[in-house]
């Protein structure tokens, strides 16, 4: 199974970087444009933490802070569950069940920022490798039944 380094290479090196000190409404402008729903908080090349829509939620619009005076350190999530490189794929999706998380940190082999896993790579592996996950002839059988008078 494919290993949290080669995900990470093949997500490239990320572009979705911002500073503890900017401003959530900077930082919000920031998701918009990179069609993410996170944002590695760095400070020079120290990882700090993430900022995502759900930080945005529960620690700015609920409870009244203001998106245009508030600061990304303010309300960022700073302990994600941590995953090394060689860990598996399959691994990584029981930490963020296990968890109850939607992001991992990876390290790098140097003990450095190496990197964030989403489910949206752990679901992209298994999507690609389809016909190692799924059993052909359980999803012809599902694709197959008839699905009038059921109510879903």
């Amino acid at each position: 199974m494919i290993s949290v380094k080669e995900i990470l290479q093949k997500k490239g090196e990320a572009k979705n970087i911002i500073k503890p000190g900017d401003l959530v409404i900077d930082a919000l402008s920031m998701l918009n444009s990179v069609n993410l729903s996170y944002l590695v908080v760095m400070d020079r090349k120290e990882y700090k933490g993430i900022f995502c829509e759900r930080d945005y939620c529960r620690n700015v619009i609920l409870k009244g802070r203001s998106s245009k005076t508030t600061t990304v350190q303010e309300v960022m999530t700073r302990d994600l569950p941590v995953v090394e490189m060689s860990d598996t794929a399959e691994y990584c999706m029981n930490t963020l069940l296990r968890n109850k998380a939607r992001y991992l940190l990876a390290y790098g082999d140097d003990s450095g920022f190496g990197g964030i896993i989403t489910i949206h790579d752990l679901l992209r592996q298994v999507l690609s490798n389809r016909e190692y996950v799924f059993d052909y002839s359980i999803a012809e059988k599902l694709i197959e039944q008839e699905e009038r008078e059921k109510i879903f």
